[in-house]
C-alpha cells in the first residue's frame, strides 16, 4: 500500500539521528518487520548502532589499513579481493587432508596397524608388502577420485571469478574481472548482469535510480523486487567525473548471513544518510528491466584472506565429507570384526601357552633351544595370529568396491534415458548405492518443480466458462490478424469468446477485458514498433497480455491515468486511486473515471475475500463457485473479478476519509485498510480467470512413483504459501482428501503430546500413537514458524536451534515477508524493540517452558533431553507422519537446517535438489546433493554430487540406478564376506592340530590370489552388472524401492548369516576331508595334499554359490566364472612346477601337489562330496524360506484397510470449506505507490548507458574515452512519450543557458497548491530543490482539478511536468495557467527550509515525476544534464 512513511520501493527501516550525536536511533514509527529478528545482545549491539564496517568509496588507501586479528598476534587485511574458493582442497593441502578423512575409515586404520606389525620380523606371517602395496593403491584411488571432484569446483570457481564487469578505474569505467573487485569500488551494471558482490546502489538509468532485480537464485520468488538509491546520491552523481570524485563513507554492520537485514548509514558531505536493505544489491542477483545502473562495492568475498563476506556466500555452506549408510555400517562391523580377532588371536594364544608347557613337561631335552620364555613365545604367537587372521577383512574387497563405484557412476553418465541437451552426470561416485535408501527428498520449488511460465488457460466470464479450442481448431488462421496489437505467444484461442468480443455487446464481458487492461502495475515500453509489457511478476503479463489479444490494449500510464485501446479506440482513464496488492489483502483495486465521466472500481483478487464483498450471490456467482472448484481440481491458479459504479457524493465522502487517512503518522496503514474496506464492498461479480504455472515435464508420474516408492517429498521454497500449496497440489503431493496440518493445528498436536509426555508412561504419548496410520496427512509452515525466536528470559527455544552450531546467527536469519508489516483492523502496530513475532508453537509451549515449576515432572520422561530436543524431536515425529510437506518463505540457511533437522532426528537418508544458488547450502547438507543444470549458471551443480536436466530424471535415477546400485553392493558385500570366511576360517580350525603355531595351512601363494584373481571376476560382475528385475519393471513397480529404506539387503542380520554361512562352509571342508583322511596312508596322508583338497573344495562350494545367486546371466557371467577356474589351475600349475621348486623352494614348496592328489579318483569324490554337503543344504533351506514367505506376504495384502475419518481426532477439527481455493499470485507490493507518486515513470531525455548498447565485453581494455551518442536512446521514452511527444533538443553540458520558463506545483501543508514560474539557475546544485522540500507534506486537493490519486494530489498534468531547474522542459509543453497562484509566496518560504540529514524513504521522499532524473553520462562523454558549475 505504501502509505507508511518507512515502506515503499526500498522497505526500508527508518533511522533519526537526534542531535549532533552519531548514534542513531530505531525510528518506534517505521516498519521493522522487513528485517531479520534478533534477540539477546544483538537487539542491544543494533540499539546502539554498533556498526564497525567502514567502506569509503575510490580510496582503496584508506580501506586497506584496516586489519583484522588471524591468529595470535598476526593480523591480516580486513578488506582484500572479491575471490571466492568453494573447493575442498588446494595445492598445500590435499595429501594432509585427504588422507586424514581416509582414515577416518576403520579399515584403513585396521590395514595401517597390521601393515607395522608385519614389518616385525618376530611376529610376521606374511611379508609387508603383501599388505602395504593394496593400501596404497586404495588411497591411490580414493584420492583420485576426490582430486577429480575438487578439480571440477576450482574449474567453476575460475570461471565465477573471472566473470567480466565494468569497474570505475579513473575516470572511466574499464572492464576488469570479478576477482579485482575491492570493497570501495564503483561498478557499472547493465540488464541481465549477475551483481557481483554486495553492492550499494548509487544511481539508475530508470526513474527515480530504481532498479529492479530478479532474486529467484537466492529466495526462489518469482516475481520482481525493486531497490532504489539514496536521493543524494541519485541528483548528485550525474556523471562519471563526478563519481570518480565520489568519497562518501559505508558504515554499516558486519557480514552476516541475514539475507533480509543490512543496516547502516552513508557519511557524505558532513551529513549522513540511513542505508538499509532497499539500497543494497545482493551478490547473485540479476538485473531486469534495468539498462544501467551504478554502485559501491560494500562486501566482496576472499576465500583467500578474509573469508566470504557476502550474504549469498555466507548461506552457501561448508562441504560435508558425505558417507553412505553401508560405508558407516562397514566401519562399525570392521571395528567389530576387529575384536572378534582379537578375541580368537587370545583364545588361540591361551592354546599355544597350554601346548607349549605340556611340550616343554614332555620333552624336556628340547627346552634348551628355545631362544625366548613361554611368555614371550606367547606375546609373539598372539600377534603372528592376528596377522595370520587379518585376511578376515579382505583390504580386495575394499579396492572393489571402489570399481564398482566407478562403474556404476559411468552407467549413470551413458543413460541416454536421462539426457535432454545435457547428459546426467555423477560427480560423486561414492553415493551410487545410497541412491537406492533415499527416503526424503527435499526440492526446490521455482525452476525445480515448475517451469517459471505462466499461461491464461481458461476464464468464467459472468457464469459461462471459456476453455481453449480444440486442437484442430488451432491449427486455422491466426485469430488476432485482426489486432495489430496482438500478441503471437498467447496460446489460448477461444472463437466463441472472440465473437463476443468483437460483437461489443455483452456489457460483462466488455467489463472483464477492461478490468484486466486496467487493475494492474504493469508497465509498457514501445520496442521495435512493438509494445513490450515490464512486470512485476508473470501472473500480471499473462493477464494484461490476454486482454491486449482480446482487443483491451494497455497503451500507456501516467501517475493518474491510463490508456487502453479497447477494440481500436483509444480512451484515457483517469486514475483516481490504486489499492495496492499484499498478501494480507489479497486483492488489487482500482478506482478510475471513464471519458464520460462515471466512476467505476474494478477489483482483483481471492475468491475467499472477493465472495465475501458482493453485492448479491445468485445464479451467476453459484455458476462461478463451480468453475473455481473445476479450475482448482485442474490446480489452475485463479482470480476473481469484480467491479461496481461509484456515485459522485460517495466518492467525494471517500476521497475525504481516504486524504485524511493517508496524512496520519500513526496508524496508517490500519485506516488506510480501513478506507479501503469501505469501498470494496457491495461488488459485482464480473467472473474468474485460470493461469497455468507449468511444471516441469514428468513432474506427476516422477512424484507419483516416488510417493509409491515410500519417499516422502518436502518442497522447500522463499516464495509465498499460496503460491507453493498450489504447486502442491499441481504436483499431486497435496490432495483434497489430506489432512493439511497448518500452524494452528501443529500447535495443537504438539500441545497435546508435550502433555502426554508430562503424564503418560513414556512412549505412551507419542505421536505414534496419536495419530492412525491410515489418516493421509500434509503440512504447509513457513519459516518464521520455524525459526522465530521466543522472548530472551524464555530461553533458546526456536525449533531449530540446536542443529545449528551457529544457533544466534540462525536467530537473526529468519526471512519475514516485508508485505506483512501492516496487519488487519484490530491490530496495533508496535515498533523494532517489540516487533518480535512469536510463533504459535512457541507461543504454546514456550510459556510451559519458563519455569520448571510449571512442567510435570514425571519419573518415567526421559530427563536427560532437553526441552528444545523433545520439542524438536516432537516436530520430526509429526513430520514423519505426513506424506507431504511445504515450508514456505524459507532461506537458504533455513533450508539446510531443515534437512540438518531430519537427518538428527530420523537416521534416514536424505536428497536435496535444486537449481540456484539459493539451494547451495541445502545440497550440501544433505546426504545426496542433486543439481538442476537450469539456467541460472552451473554453480549449484558444482556443488552437488549428481547433475540432471529435469527434476523428472530424478525417478530413473533413484527407481533404475539407485535401486541397482545398492542391491548390487549389498549382494557383493554378503557373498564376500561369505566367500572370506569359508576360505579363511580354516586357518582358525588348522590351529588346533598344528600346535597353535599360526602356521598357514594354504599355499602362499594360493592366500595371495585367492581374493585377487580366483573370485574377483565372479563377485566384480555382481557388483556392475546385476538385475534382480529390469529397468522398465523397476519403474513400474515403486514399491521394490522400499527394500533398501529398510536396509533388508544388508544390516547386521545379513551380516551374521554371512558369517555362519561361511563357518559352515569352512568346517565342512575340513573336519570332512580330516575325517577321510583320518588313520589312512592314501593320499590324503600329508600336509599338502590335505591343504590341496581343502583349498580346492573351498574355491569350488564358493563358485557354485556364486552360481545360484546369480540372477541376471550374460556372457559377461559365464566368461568371468570361467575364467576364475582357469586362472586357479593355471597359476597352481606354474607355482608348482619343478622349474620355479628349483630356483626357490622355499618361496614355491608345493611342487606337483594339485597334480599327484588329484590323479586320485577318490580324492575327487571327497571334493564332489565337500561341495554337496555346502551347497544342498542352503539350497533347500532357501527353497522352504520362499515358500513360506510367499503365503505371509500375501495374507498381508488382502489384510483390509480400515478407513478412519479426520473428524474422528477432535483436536484437529478445523472449520470446513465448501471447496479449496486456488488463489495464488506473485505479486509484490509497493509497485501502486511507484506509479501513483510517478517515481516508476518518465524516462529522462538521453539517458544511455556507460557502454555500447551491445555490451560488448573487450578483454581488460579501456573503452574508447568518447562514444557516439547511441541513436536508440531517444527511443526509450515511456509510450506515454509518443502520444505526447515532446522535441528534445541537443544541449551542451558544458555551458547550457536556457531560457525558458519551468512551470512547478508544489504541495503545501496538506491543503493548497500553487505553481510558480522559475527561471532556473545554472548555479543551482542539482537536485537541491528536493532537497529543501519538505518530506511528510501531504499534497492537496483542487476541486477545480481531477482528484487526486490516493498518495498524492497534485493535478492530472504534474506527471509531465519536470519540477526541478536541473531538466529541461520539453519543447511544446503546455503550462499550468489554469492553477491556482495565490500561495506563491508560501511556497517559496517551503522551498528555503534546510534539508533533511537523515535520508527518507522512498514513501516520505515522494518524488516527482520528471525532475528527478539526473543520471550519469557516458564514459569520457560530457554530462547530458547540467553540472555545478
Amino acid at each position: 500500500m505504501g502509505d507508511n512513511p518507512c515502506r515503499g520501493g526500498a522497505q526500508r527501516r527508518c533511522l533519526s539521528k537526534p542531535g549532533p550525536s552519531e548514534n542513531y536511533e530505531l525510528n518506534p514509527e517505521g516498519p521493522t518487520i522487513m528485517d531479520s529478528l534478533a534477540y539477546g545482545e544483538d537487539l542491544e549491539e543494533e540499539k546502539n548502532s554498533a556498526f564497525t564496517w567502514e567502506v569509503k568509496a575510490n580510496n582503496q588507501t584508506y580501506n586497506s589499513q584496516f586489519k583484522e586479528k588471524a591468529f595470535l598476534c598476526w593480523q591480516r587485511k580486513k578488506y582484500k579481493g572479491n575471490v571466492i574458493h568453494t573447493a575442498k582442497y588446494n595445492f598445500f593441502s590435499f595429501l594432509p587432508l585427504n588422507l586424514y578423512e581416509q582414515f577416518h575409515r576403520m579399515s584403513n586404520l585396521y590395514f595401517f596397524f597390521i601393515i607395522i606389525l608385519q614389518g616385525i620380523p618376530e611376529i610376521s606371517t606374511l611379508p609387508w608388502f603383501t599388505l602395504f602395496a593394496p593400501l596404497i593403491c586404495l588411497l591411490i584411488i580414493r584420492g583420485t577420485r576426490d582430486l577429480a571432484d575438487d578439480i571440477g569446483r576450482h574449474r567453476s570457481d575460475r570461471i565465477i571469478n573471472n566473470r567480466p564487469c565494468q569497474m570505475l578505474v579513473g575516470t572511466s569505467f574499464l572492464w576488469k574481472k570479478w576477482k579485482d573487485l575491492r570493497v570501495g569500488d564503483l561498478v557499472c551494471l547493465h540488464k541481465d548482469n549477475i551483481v557481483p558482490a554486495d553492492v550499494l546502489l548509487l544511481a539508475s538509468t530508470e526513474p527515480s535510480s530504481l532498479c529492479y532485480v530478479e532474486t529467484t537464485d537466492i529466495d526462489g520468488e518469482t516475481n520482481l523486487k525493486f531497490r532504489q538509491a539514496l536521493m543524494v546520491t541519485h541528483h548528485k552523481l550525474t556523471s562519471v567525473r563526478k563519481m570518480a570524485s565520489f568519497q562518501g563513507k559505508v558504515v554499516c554492520e558486519e557480514p552476516n548471513s541475514r539475507m533480509h537485514h543490512f543496516m547502516g548509514y552513508l557519511k557524505w558531505e558532513g551529513k549522513k544518510y540511513s542505508l538499509d536493505s532497499g539500497n543494497i544489491l545482493l551478490r547473485g542477483c540479476k538485473i531486469r528491466n534495468t539498462d544501467t545502473c551504478y554502485g559501491m562495492v560494500i562486501y566482496a568475498d576472499d576465500a583467500n584472506s578474509a573469508g566470504l563476506n557476502t550474504k549469498i556466500m555466507r548461506n552457501c555452506g561448508k562441504i560435508h565429507l558425505k558417507r553412505t549408510k553401508i560405508d558407516r555400517l562397514m566401519n562399525r562391523l570392521v571395528t567389530l570384526i576387529f575384536m572378534c580377532l582379537v578375541l580368537i588371536s587370545t583364545a588361540l594364544t591361551l592354546g599355544f601357552w597350554d601346548k607349549v608347557k605340556e611340550f616343554k613337561a614332555k620333552h624336556h631335552y628340547v627346552s634348551e633351544n628355545l631362544m625366548y620364555s613361554v611368555t614371550t613365545e606367547s606375546f609373539f604367537t598372539f600377534w603372528s595370529f592376528l596377522i595370520l587372521l587379518s585376511a578376515m577383512v579382505p583390504m580386495a574387497m575394499f579396492i572393489i568396491v571402489e570399481f564398482i563405484y566407478l562403474g556404476n557412476s559411468i552407467f549413470i553418465n551413458w543413460d541416454m534415458q536421462m539426457s535432454q541437451h545435457m547428459p546426467a552426470k555423477a560427480r560423486s561416485t561414492s553415493l551410487n548405492d545410497q541412491l537406492g535408501q533415499v527416503e526424503y527428498i527435499f526440492s526446490d520449488k521455482t525452476g525445480t518443480l515448475t517451469q517459471n511460465i505462466m499461461t491464461f488457460k481458461k476464464c468464467c466470464i459472468n457464469g459461462i466458462v471459456y476453455g481453449p479450442d480444440e486442437e484442430a481448431a488451432l491449427h486455422k488462421e491466426n485469430p488476432y490478424l485482426w489486432n495489430k496489437y496482438a500478441d503471437g505467444k498467447l496460446l489460448f484461442q477461444n472463437a466463441k469468446l472472440l465473437s463476443v468480443v468483437c460483437g461489443n455487446k455483452d456489457r460483462m464481458v466488455q467489463e472483464f477485458w477492461r478490468l484486466l487492461a486496467i487493475c494492474h502495475t504493469v508497465m509498457v515500453q514501445e520496442k521495435d514498433n512493438q509494445l513490450l509489457y515490464q512486470a512485476a511478476s508473470p501472473d500480471e503479463e499473462a493477464l494484461v497480455t490476454a486482454a491486449r489479444n482480446f482487443g483491451y490494449v494497455f497503451l500507456a500510464r501516467t501517475q493518474d491515468s491510463i490508456t487502453v485501446v479497447e477494440l481500436g479506440e483509444e480512451r484515457v482513464y483517469q486514475v483516481l486511486a490504486m489499492m495496492d496488492f499484499n498478501s494480507i489483502r489479497k486483492r488489487m483495486s482500482v478506482l478510475v473515471r471513464n471519458p464520460e465521466g462515471s466512476i467505476y472500481l474494478y477489483t482483483k483478487g481471492a475468491d475467499t475475500v472477493i465472495f465475501d464483498r458482493l453485492y448479491k450471490k445468485g445464479l451467476t456467482e453459484g455458476i462461478t463457485e463451480e468453475a473455481l472448484t473445476s479450475f482448482a481440481k485442474q490446480t489452475l491458479r485463479t482470480l476473481c473479478l469484480a467491479y461496481k459504479k461509484v456515485g459522485e457524493a460517495v466518492y467525494e465522502e471517500w476521497r475525504r476519509r481516504h486524504r485524511e487517512a493517508s496524512i496520519l503518522l500513526q496508524n496508517r496503514a490500519r485506516a488506510l485498510h480501513q478506507v479501503y474496506e469501505e469501498m470494496e464492498q457491495n461488488l459485482q461479480l464480473l467472473g474468474a480467470t485460470a493461469i497455468e504455472d507449468r511444471l516441469q515435464d514428468g513432474i506427476l508420474e516422477t512424484i507419483q512413483s516416488l510417493k509409491q516408492g515410500n519417499i516422502k517429498v518436502w518442497v522447500l521454497t522463499g516464495d509465498k504459501q499460496e503460491t507453493a500449496v498450489n504447486i502442491g497440489f499441481a504436483c499431486q503431493l497435496l490432495s483434497e482428501d489430506m489432512l493439511i496440518l497448518e500452524e494452528k493445528e501443529i500447535v495443537r498436536i504438539l500441545e497435546a503430546s508435550w502433555e502426554s509426555d508430562n503424564h503418560l508412561p513414556s512412549g505412551s504419548g507419542s505421536l505414534k500413537n496419536r495419530f492412525l496410520p491410515q489418516v493421509k496427512m500434509a503440512m504447509v509452515i513457513n519459516g518464521e514458524f520455524l525459526c522465530t525466536p521466543f522472548p530472551p528470559f524464555a530461553g533458546q527455544d526456536q525449533l531449530l536451534l540446536s542443529v545449528s552450531k551457529e544457533s544466534r546467527a540462525l536467530v537473526q536469519n529468519v526471512n519475514v515477508d516485508v508485505e506483512e508489516s501492516w496487519q488487519e483492523p484490530g491490530e496495533q502496530r508496535i515498533d523494532f524493540l517489540q516487533a518480535r513475532r512469536i510463533s504459535l508453537m512457541r507461543q504454546t509451549l514456550g510459556i510451559q517452558l519458563r519455569s520448571p515449576g510449571l512442567v510435570p515432572q514425571n519419573k518415567h520422561s526421559n530427563t536427560q533431553e532437553s526441552p528444545e530436543v523433545r520439542r524438536e524431536r516432537a516436530f520430526v515425529e509429526l513430520t514423519s507422519r505426513c506424506q507431504a510437506v511445504i515450508c514456505c518463505r524459507v532461506t537458504p540457511k533455513q533450508k539446510a537446517l531443515i534437512v540438518a533437522l531430519v537427518k538428527k532426528y530420523k537416521n534416514v537418508v536424505t536428497l536435496a535438489i535444486g537449481d540456484g544458488a539459493n539451494d547451495i547450502n541445502m545440497i550440501k547438507t544433505a546426504d545426496i546433493g542433486v543439481g538442476l543444470a537450469g539456467q541460472e549458471g552451473m554453480q549449484v551443480v558444482q556443488s552437488s554430487d549428481y547433475m540432471l536436466a529435469q527434476f523428472c530424471f530424478l525417478r530413473r535415477l533413484l527407481l533404475v540406478h539407485g535401486r541397482w546400485s545398492y542391491m548390487r553392493i549389498c549382494k557383493f558385500l554378503r557373498y564376500f564376506i561369505y566367500k572370506t570366511l569359508a576360505s579363511m576360517m580354516v586357518q582358525i580350525w588348522f590351529a588346533f592340530y598344528s600346535g597353535f603355531t599360526a602356521q598357514p595351512l594354504y599355499e602362499g601363494w594360493f592366500l595371495v590370489l585367492f581374493n585377487l584373481l580366483y573370485t574377483t571376476l565372479p563377485v566384480l560382475y555382481i557388483g556392475l552388472f546385476e538385475q534382480d528385475v529390469s529397468a522398465e519393471q523397476s519403474l513400474e513397480l515403486p514399491q521394490l524401492y522400499i527394500a533398501g529404506q529398510k536396509d533388508e539387503l544388508f544390516n547386521y542380520w545379513i551380516f551374521l548369516q554371512a558369517i555362519a554361512h561361511g563357518m559352515a562352509t569352512s568346517l565342512v571342508n575340513f573336519f570332512m576331508t580330516l575325517w577321510i583322511s583320518h588313520d589312512t596312508a592314501g593320499p590324503l596322508s600329508d600336509y599338502q595334499s590335505f591343504a590341496v583338497v581343502v583349498a580346492l573344495s573351498g574355491l569350488l562350494s564358493i563358485t557354485v554359490e556364486v552360481i545360484l545367486i546369480i540372477k541376471y546371466w550374460t556372457v559377461l557371467s559365464v566368461l568371468a566364472i570361467f575364467f576364475s577356474l582357469c586362472f586357479y589351475m593355471v597359476i597352481s600349475w606354474a607355482s608348482q612346477s619343478f622349474w620355479l621348486f628349483t630356483i626357490s623352494p622355499k618361496t614355491f614348496p608345493f611342487l606337483h601337489a594339485d597334480r599327484n592328489v588329484l590323479s586320485h579318483p577318490s580324492i575327487l569324490l571327497v571334493v564332489l562330496l565337500n561341495v554337496s554337503l555346502n551347497t544342498l543344504p542352503v539350497l533347500a533351506l532357501r527353497v522352504i524360506y520362499q515358500a513360506l514367505k510367499k503365503p505371509h506376504a500375501k495374507g498381508e495384502e488382502e489384510a483390509p484397510t480400515k478407513e478412519v475419518a479426520v473428524e474422528s481426532l477432535p483436536y484437529l477439527c478445523r472449520g470446513s470449506r465448501a471447496r479449496r481455493s486456488s488463489y495464488a499470485f506473485s505479486h509484490r507490493e509497493g509497485y501502486a505507490d511507484l506509479i501513483t507518486q510517478g517515481t516508476i515513470l518518465w524516462r529522462s531525455p538521453g539517458v544511455n548507458s556507460d557502454t555500447p548498447a551491445d555490451h560488448t565485453i573487450p578483454s581488460n581494455e579501456e573503452l574508447a574515452p568518447s562514444i557516439r551518442e547511441s541513436p536508440s536512446y531517444q527511443k526509450k521514452m515511456s509510450l506515454l512519450g509518443k502520444k505526447r511527444h515532446q522535441s528534445w533538443g541537443k544541449v551542451s553540458s558544458k555551458d547550457m543557458q536556457p531560457t525558458f520558463t519551468m512551470n512547478s506545483s508544489i504541495s503545501v501543508e496538506g491543503q493548497l497548491s500553487f505553481t510558480k514560474n522559475m527561471a532556473p539557475s545554472t548555479n543551482w546544485k542539482s537536485g537541491s530543490f528536493h532537497e529543501k522540500l519538505p518530506m511528510k507534506q501531504a499534497r492537496p486537493y483542487s476541486p477545480e482539478n481531477l482528484p487526486p490519486t490516493k498518495e498524492r494530489s497534485p493535478s492530472p498534468r504534474e506527471s509531465q511536468i519536470p519540477l526541478f531547474g536541473n531538466q529541461p522542459l520539453p519543447s511544446g509543453q503546455s503550462s499550468l495557467g489554469n492553477q491556482p497562484e495565490s500561495l506563491e509566496e508560501k511556497g517559496e518560504s517551503a522551498t528555503n527550509k534546510e534539508p533533511m540529514e537523515v535520508e527518507p524513504s522512498p514513501s516520505e521522499r515522494l518524488p516527482v515525476p520528471g525532475g528527478n532524473q539526473v543520471l550519469p553520462a557516458l564514459a569520457g562523454q560530457p554530462p547530458l544534464l547540467w553540472e555545478e558549475q
